[in-house]
């Protein structure tokens, strides 16, 4: 006898409310939760921001943990709730801006009949003088434990993989900075846990039997201090690390510092900076017990942030990514994390096939639309150095394939009439890439972006970047407006030939 297994859209299937599917737990979760086969309901301030990220049939509806009103219909029929929100980003009154909306969502929670909530919070010793940050994650699912509702609390040290925050911040630190002044609190002991952990932890969390509520600690396979998890990421990408330890850096006075180093993260970075002076490690192994989950340790843990690093790169487009954290555009472009971005984009009358023809014919005898005697010359100090330069050109001239080289770039990506995304094969201080995406536009019509990356290696790197931004500023943006043209000019070429069979069918 063979058991059916429960479709996601199956009304006999428990329902699952998501909160914080656009924040990066959250978004890893969705995810999980949908390849799970799960009955997924998220909601979402902007529902806009989130309908094209989810997958058949799971539901988007508006929900805002601030608005009480809001979250009856987002909680009615729901099984089981995740409460991943914070308001770290908020600014000075974070603390009480998470007090009120877990208020709000405990009350409604209660109101609709939810069985379970599951709330992923912050490792810490309840009974010291926790920062602010970590106060607040406890506070939160005391509220929400208020409401009634039995809560699974999942408390979590720092989270690593590519593009958390906790592992960026250390990434651009490293990266960045040849010696670093250590100061006392980074003997601190913390037990990070990679992201995959995390998520394998909250869906757990769904099997998990009966209808109480409890406090689980979890962790990766390591206790370690800041100063090895920095150590670890040098050996890993490589690179010579001089750690000075000076008894005098207060946290506060670290987290100016900071906003100097990687001021992108400066204003939530603080908070965290502030919150290393506590331990976070696990001292209840029940969740060893009561979970199937084996966490990897640290060094598995930056590793497999490293090799997912180029993954989510692929998987995103860098514009979007940036924009969704609010960065400080500067003189040097856009900065995300130790990774720089210059994203462009234009608007054409055409179709999305129109609008790409020359983007898939670009490189090799058709040339880059702009600045070409330029691009010979990059090519050109590319040979010198050893790398190889425009001869290669590119396989075919009109279409292209996924690994094929493509002057001194190799093709990553290709989705046709949509999307192409080039990996520098060129000599640099770091990585880069070329994406070009087309999209159909609201108001008819496409738009074309185009968005050069460069993540930098070490100092050298930073300097190449921002000695030739100028020169790439120029390039770039009349590059993507050279594109337009030309496919504006190819779309009314081509006219006359489509039209042709029709004057001689009338004749």
């Amino acid at each position: 006898m063979t058991t059916q297994r429960n479709q996601p859209d199956d009304p006999r299937q428990p329902l699952v409310l998501l909160t914080g599917a656009t924040g990066y737990v959250g978004g890893r979760l969705l995810e999980a939760l949908e390849d799970a086969g799960a009955r997924v309901r998220c909601t979402a301030r902007r529902p806009e921001h989130l309908r094209d990220r989810v997958k058949q049939p799971t539901e988007v509806v508006h929900g805002d943990c601030l608005d009480a009103s809001s979250l009856e219909p987002a909680l009615s029929g729901v099984d089981t709730a995740f409460y991943l929100v914070h308001s770290l980003g908020a600014g000075k009154d974070f603390e009480e801006r998470d007090r009120r909306a877990a208020q709000n969502f405990g009350s409604a929670a209660r109101q609709a009949g939810v069985r379970r909530i599951i709330y992923l919070g912050g490792l810490g010793d309840p009974d010291e003088q926790l920062s602010p940050h970590l106060k607040s994650r406890q506070d939160t699912g005391d509220t929400l434990r208020a409401s009634g509702v039995p809560v699974i609390e999942l408390r979590a040290s720092i989270v690593l993989g590519s593009g958390s925050l906790s592992f960026e911040m250390i990434r651009a630190l490293v990266e960045r900075l040849p010696l670093m002044v250590c100061p006392r609190w980074v003997r601190r002991r913390a037990q990070p846990i990679h992201i995959q952990d995390v998520v394998s932890y909250l869906v757990g969390a769904l099997r998990l039997p009966g209808d109480s509520g409890r406090v689980y600690e979890i962790g990766g396979a390591d206790a370690v201090c800041y100063v090895d998890i920095m150590r670890e990421y040098a050996r890993q990408r490589g690179l010579r690390r001089w750690m000075v330890p000076v008894p005098f850096l207060t946290p506060y006075l670290s987290s100016l510092w900071l906003g100097l180093t990687t001021p992108l993260y400066a204003r939530v970075g603080r908070k965290l900076i502030e919150s290393i002076r506590h331990p976070t490690v696990v001292r209840d192994n029940r969740a060893r017990e009561d979970f199937d989950v084996r966490p990897a340790g640290l060094a598995e843990s930056i590793r497999r942030a490293i090799a997912n690093e180029d993954r989510r790169i692929a998987a995103t487009r860098w514009s979007d990514a940036v924009s969704s954290a609010a960065p400080e555009r500067s003189w040097g472009g856009v900065k995300f994390g130790t990774r720089l971005a210059d994203s462009r984009s234009t608007h054409v009358p055409l179709n999305a096939g129109e609008a790409f023809a020359p983007i898939r014919r670009i490189g090799g005898e058709t040339g880059w639309y702009h600045a070409n005697l330029l691009w010979r010359i990059r090519g050109f100090i590319d040979l010198l150095l050893g790398g190889p330069g425009l001869r290669r050109g590119r396989r075919n001239p009109e279409n292209v394939s996924l690994g094929d080289p493509l002057d001194c770039w190799r093709v990553e990506a290709y989705e046709p009439d949509r999307l192409l995304r080039l990996s520098a094969e060129m000599k640099l201080p770091g990585r880069a890439w070329l994406e070009f995406e087309v999209k159909d536009a609201p108001g008819g019509g496409s738009t074309i972006h185009q968005t050069a990356v460069f993540d930098p290696v070490g100092l050298f790197g930073q300097i190449y970047w921002y000695g030739i931004y100028p020169l790439h500023d120029w390039v770039f943006r009349r590059m993507v407006r050279a594109i337009a043209a030309r496919a504006v000019a190819d779309a009314r070429n081509q006219a006359p030939l489509l039209d042709e069979p029709r004057r001689a069918e009338g004749a």
